[in-house]
């Protein structure tokens, strides 16, 4: 039998981030619904929450999982049942892209942290800032130049 534990911090936004997830109650209900599904699918889901745009899940993948179908798996899902039970008046869509960062076990507790403290982070900062710390942080620019070209 494999064992693997491979981390993986995993951000997506709602559509054209609209804020879908503007209360704390329809977020507990998308988060909780998301970290049960996740268990059904054979993901391990360690930890799950976000703000009124967007989600950070920290998994685990499997030795036969990839990136892109865990987070396809929780975000097609996760927005089906959202629609399918109303949670929210407008139809709910998650963005198609995504961001993924590896975490070393070392720096696991911290990332746990960082993603059940969103509500406190995001009274502090905006999740577009968020988006450019972690631009910087990790070297990407790819999501900051597309921004661009649509505002030009």
């Amino acid at each position: 039998m494999s064992w693997v534990r491979v981390y993986i911090h995993l951000v997506f936004s709602t559509k054209n981030r609209e804020p879908f997830l503007n209360s704390s109650e329809i977020r507990k209900a998308v988060f909780q619904h998301i970290k049960q599904n996740a268990k059904e699918k054979g993901i391990w889901l360690d930890s799950v929450n976000g703000w009124n745009d967007h989600a950070h899940c920290l998994i685990s993948l499997g030795g036969e999982q990839t990136i892109s179908k865990v987070a396809q798996m929780i975000k097609g899902e996760s927005s089906f049942w959202i629609n399918h039970n109303n949670i929210i008046n407008n139809k709910f869509t998650w963005q198609d892209d995504f961001w993924a960062v590896g975490v070393s076990e070392r720096n696991a507790q911290s990332v746990r942290n960082y993603i059940h403290r969103q509500e406190e982070h995001h009274n502090k900062e905006s999740f577009t800032k968020e988006v450019n710390d972690f631009m910087v942080k990790y070297g990407w620019s790819y999501v900051q130049e597309a921004d661009q070209k649509t505002t030009s």
